[in-house]
C-alpha cells in the first residue's frame, strides 16, 4: 500500500459527494458569542470570549488541566491580545460544540517525515493531507487534551478570538465617544483616550456585542508583554490552599460511594457470586453487576455510605471468575509471537529513501540488533474515578477526563438517553498521561448510578484495580540493521518493528462510528523510527501491526516512548562501531537538519560534553523530535553495587515560540522523572491472564532521593509552538542506556534497564 493511497482512503476522498464537500471552505473556529454559557450581566463577544460586568474576561476552556499548565498557557494567549493581567482572565468550561475540537491533534496523525512537513515550503502532498484532515477535524470537533497539542491548536484561533474581542471593544468605545479608534489604547482592561475618557471592558461589552470589526490583526511579537515570560500558574493557589477540586474531591448532598472489583484475568467475566455476607455489612446499599464497558474487563461494584464501607464489602463478595473465551494472556508468549511476526512479515513501509537493498548488497560489513520494550501502566497519582447521578431522565457526571465529549457520549449510551440530556463537569485531573483518554470508568459510574435511585454516587478504583486493569502501553520489538561501506561510513539503515497499534483500538472503544473493519496503518506504531532526522542516504522503515488482545492505550509520548530507545541506542551503537564520538557522529549526520543540530549542540555544550567527570561516572546523549519539538538530553550516570544512579540531566529543547518558560522547564523535569521511572523500573507482566504488578511496591517510581538534577535550556524560536508535555520523555531512556554503555562496555537492548553485575 502506498502512502498516497493510505491518506486518500483514510480521508474518504473518493466519490463526488466527498469531493464536493472537500471544496467547501473550512469551518471557522471563532464561533458566536451565544455559545458562551449565559450568566447575568456577562456578554459573549465570540465563541471563546465573554466579558463580565466588572470587566473580567471569561475564557471558554476546552482543555483539561492535569498538571501540564494548559489553563495558564491558554489564559496567557488571551491576556496578551487583550492587554490585561493574567489575574483578570477567568476560566469557564467550554460547552459541547464542535468549535472546541482539537484540530492539531488529528492533523498530527499524518505520517509525514518532519523534515518534509515543517516550515513554509511544504510539498503539495503534505499541504493537501493537512488541509483535508484539518477540515475533517473541524467538522468532527473531537474535544481532547492529548498529543501535547493544546497550545499549538489554540495558537491561532484563541489569539484571533481575543484580538477580535479587543477590536470590538475599541470600536464600541470609539462609537460612544465619537473619536477615531486609532486614538484609543488599552491598559490592563481599561480603554483610554487622551481626552481623559476611560471605561473598563464591562462598560463597553454590550456595545461591542455583535460587531464585526474589519482589519483585525494580531499583536506584533515585539509588542508582547506577557507571552514569553515566567508568569505564575493560575492553578497553583487553589492546589496549595485545598480549594482545587479533583475528581475524588467531588462531594454532593445525599451522596453514595462505590468500590469496584474486576475479573483478575483480562477479558474475564463473573461466573457466579455470593453477596449475602457483603450486603449484610454495615453501611452497604447494593451490589451492581458490571459488564465490559468502554473496553474494560467485566466485574461488579458495591455501593455504600463511604468509600471505606464499599471497599470492605467488595472484598467480602465470594466470586467465581470465568476465564476469557480466547484463552489466558501471557507476556512471555506475546514476546515470542512478536519476534516471530518480525521475522515472518514485511510490515507496512512508513518511509523509504534511496536503495537500501543495493547498499546492503555492496556493504563491507553490517551491524544488527534486536531491541524490545515491555507493557507499561500509567499509574496516575489519582486513581480512576467518576461521580454520576441519573435522575428524572437526565444524567449529570463529574469526571477527571481528557475527552469530555466522549465521556458525555458513553454516559448517554449507558443511561439510554440523548446526549443533550447529559451534563458533564470536568474536574482537575490528578495525572492523565493518556489514561484519561479512555472512558471506561465513566461508563461504570453511570451504570452504578442507575441502580442508586436518583442519588449521586462516586465510583473510585483502588490502586490495585487501577494497575491491573489499565490500557497499557504496548509491548514492542524492533530489528535494526545498518550497512557500513568500505570507507567505514554507514551507507544504509533498515528498521522493522512489531507491536499492537493503539489508534484503531482506541477508536473502536470511544469513537465506534469512525472505526472500520480494517485497521489503517497507525503512525504511533512507527513514530520515532520512520521520522529520524539523520542523513543516511538509504533508509527503509516498516512496522508489523499485531493484535495481542491486551488492552492498549496512549501512554505519555506514545510510540516515541519506546522507539526513541530503539533508534537512539542504535545510533550510539553505530558511533561506537565506526569509532566516533556520539555527539560528533550525530552532528555529521545532521547537516541538512540545522534545528536538530542546534539543539544537540546546545545540550552538549551546557553538559560540558567531553570534559572530565569524577571517577565512576559517564555521560550518555540522545536526540529526539516528537509532537513538534526537538529535545536533546545528556545524562550523567554512575553505578553503585550494580544499580544505575542518574545524577544530572541536561535538556535542550526547541519547542518553537515559548509561551511560559517556567512551564516548559517544569514539564521537562516532570518528563525526565516519568521517563526515568520507566527506563529503570517499569514493566507489566501478565501470567495466566492476570497482571502481576498490583501497586507501587511492585510497580515502583523514582523517589525524591534518587531524582536527578535537571537543567533545561531553551532554543530561541519564532516558529509556532510545539508540544512540551511529552517530548522530554523519549530521550531519557536511551541517554541513560548510552551512559551505561560508556561505563561498562555492555549494551542493554531491553527495557527496563537491568542492574549491572
Amino acid at each position: 500500500m502506498k502512502r498516497r493511497t493510505w491518506i486518500l482512503s483514510a480521508l474518504g476522498a473518493t466519490g463526488a459527494l466527498v469531493v464536493g464537500w472537500g471544496l467547501m471552505p473550512q469551518r471557522s473556529r471563532l464561533g458566536d458569542g451565544a455559545l458562551m454559557l449565559p450568566t447575568e450581566g456577562e456578554v459573549g463577544l465570540n465563541g471563546w470570549i465573554k466579558i463580565a460586568k466588572d470587566g473580567t474576561v471569561v475564557l471558554a476552556m476546552p482543555r483539561s488541566e492535569m498538571g501540564q499548565g494548559v489553563h495558564t498557557a491558554l489564559a496567557m494567549l488571551v491576556a496578551e491580545e487583550l492587554d490585561i493581567s493574567l489575574a483578570k482572565v477567568r476560566l469557564q468550561q467550554a460547552g459541547p460544540e464542535t468549535l472546541y475540537g482539537n484540530v492539531v491533534m488529528l492533523t498530527a496523525t499524518l505520517p509525514f517525515h518532519p523534515l518534509e512537513s515543517e516550515g513554509d515550503n511544504k510539498p503539495a502532498k503534505v499541504k493537501l493531507g493537512e488541509w483535508f484532515v484539518g477540515k475533517i477535524a473541524r467538522e468532527l470537533g473531537i474535544n481532547a487534551t492529548g498529543g501535547s497539542s493544546s497550545v499549538a491548536d489554540a495558537w491561532e484561533p484563541l489569539r484571533t478570538a481575543a484580538a477580535l474581542a479587543r477590536a470590538g471593544l475599541l470600536e464600541a468605545a470609539a462609537t460612544q465617544w465619537k473619536v477615531p479608534r486609532n486614538e484609543l489604547k488599552i491598559q490592563d482592561g481599561v480603554v483610554q483616550h487622551a481626552t481623559g475618557k476611560s471605561a473598563h471592558f464591562g462598560e463597553l461589552a454590550q456595545g461591542a456585542a455583535g460587531l464585526k470589526p474589519a482589519n483585525v490583526t494580531l499583536k506584533d511579537r515585539k509588542d508582547w508583554k506577557l507571552l514569553g515570560t515566567p508568569a505564575p500558574r493560575v492553578d497553583i493557589p487553589a492546589k496549595t490552599n485545598g480549594t482545587a477540586r479533583f475528581g475524588l474531591d467531588v462531594r454532593l448532598p445525599d451522596m453514595l460511594f462505590a468500590a469496584i472489583r474486576l475479573a483478575p484475568q483480562l477479558g474475564g467475566t463473573v461466573g457466579s457470586l455470593d453477596s449475602k455476607a457483603a450486603l449484610a455489612m454495615p453501611g452497604i446499599e447494593t451490589l451492581v453487576p458490571l459488564e465490559a464497558l468502554g473496553g474494560s474487563t467485566a466485574g461488579f461494584a458495591v455501593v455504600g455510605k463511604t468509600t471505606w464501607h464499599a471497599r470492605q464489602a467488595v472484598q467480602a463478595v465470594e466470586v467465581q471468575w470465568q476465564a476469557p473465551t480466547n484463552g489466558a494472556l501471557d507476556t512471555e508468549k506475546i514476546e515470542e509471537r512478536l519476534k516471530a511476526a518480525l521475522q515472518a512479515e514485511d510490515g507496512f513501509a512508513f518511509y523509504n529513501k534511496g536503495d537500501t537493498k543495493a547498499a546492503e548488497a555492496a556493504a563491507a560489513s553490517s551491524v544488527e540488533a534486536l531491541y524490545q520494550a515491555p507493557y507499561l501502566a500509567h499509574a496516575t497519582m489519582e486513581p480512576m474515578n467518576c461521580t454520576a447521578q441519573v435522575k428524572d431522565g437526565a444524567v449529570e457526571v463529574w469526571a477527571p477526563t481528557q475527552v469530555p465529549e466522549m465521556a458525555r457520549a458513553i454516559a448517554a449510551k449507558v443511561a439510554g438517553v440523548k446526549e443533550d440530556k447529559v451534563t458533564l463537569h470536568v474536574t482537575l485531573l490528578g495525572g492523565g498521561f493518556g489514561r484519561r483518554l479512555e472512558v471506561d470508568y465513566v461508563a461504570q459510574a453511570v451504570r452504578v448510578a442507575m441502580a442508586c435511585k436518583g442519588r449521586p454516587v462516586q465510583l473510585a478504583w483502588s490502586r490495585e484495580e487501577d494497575t491491573t486493569h489499565d490500557f497499557y502501553r504496548p509491548m514492542h520489538v524492533a530489528q535494526l540493521r545498518a550497512s557500513i561501506d568500505a570507507a567505514g561510513q554507514v551507507s544504509s539503515l533498515r528498521i522493522k518493528s512489531a507491536g499492537d497499534a493503539i489508534s484503531p483500538r482506541w477508536m473502536a472503544r470511544g469513537l465506534p462510528a469512525l472505526s472500520g473493519p480494517i485497521d489503517m496503518p497507525d503512525k504511533t506504531t512507527a513514530e520515532g523510527l520512520f521520522d529520524l532526522p539523520y542523513g543516511f542516504a538509504n533508509q527503509h522503515m516498516a512496522h508489523v501491526a499485531t493484535r495481542m488482545e491486551v488492552p492498549v492505550g496512549f501512554w505519555r509520548s506514545v510510540g516515541h516512548s519506546h522507539n526513541a530507545f530503539f533508534s537512539e541506542s542504535f545510533i550510539d551503537e553505530l558511533a561506537a562501531q565506526t569509532k566516533q564520538d556520539p555527539v560528533a557522529f550525530r552532528l555529521a549526520l545532521l547537516k541538512d537538519a540545522p534545528r536538530y543540530a542546534a539543539v544537540l549542540q546546545l545540550a552538549a555544550n551546557k553538559a560540558r560534553w567531553g570534559s572530565p567527570l569524577p571517577a565512576g561516572r559517564a555521560r550518555g546523549v540522545a536526540l529526539h523530535e516528537s509532537f513538534g519539538s526537538i529535545v536533546a538530553e545528556v545524562a550523567e550516570v554512575s553505578l553503585k553495587d550494580g544499580v544505575p544512579r542518574v545524577h544530572k540531566v541536561v535538556c535542550a529543547i526547541d519547542c518553537g515560540t515559548v509561551v511560559n518558560p517556567n512551564i516548559v522547564a517544569q514539564q521537562m523535569e516532570s518528563a525526565v522523572v516519568f521517563g526515568l521511572t520507566a527506563a529503570l523500573y517499569s514493566k507489566i507482566d501478565i501470567k495466566d491472564g492476570a497482571v502481576q504488578q498490583t501497586s507501587f511496591p511492585s510497580y515502583p517510581m523514582v523517589q525524591l532521593a534518587a531524582a536527578p538534577v535537571v537543567e533545561t535550556w531553551l532554543v530561541p524560536s519564532t516558529r509556532h509552538p510545539g508540544g512540551v508535555g511529552e517530548p522530554g520523555v523519549p530521550p531519557i531512556a536511551p541517554a541513560v542506556a548510552n551512559a551505561l554503555f560508556a561505563l561498562t562496555g555492555k549494551r542493554q537492548r531491553s527495557l527496563p534497564l537491568v542492574t549491572v553485575a
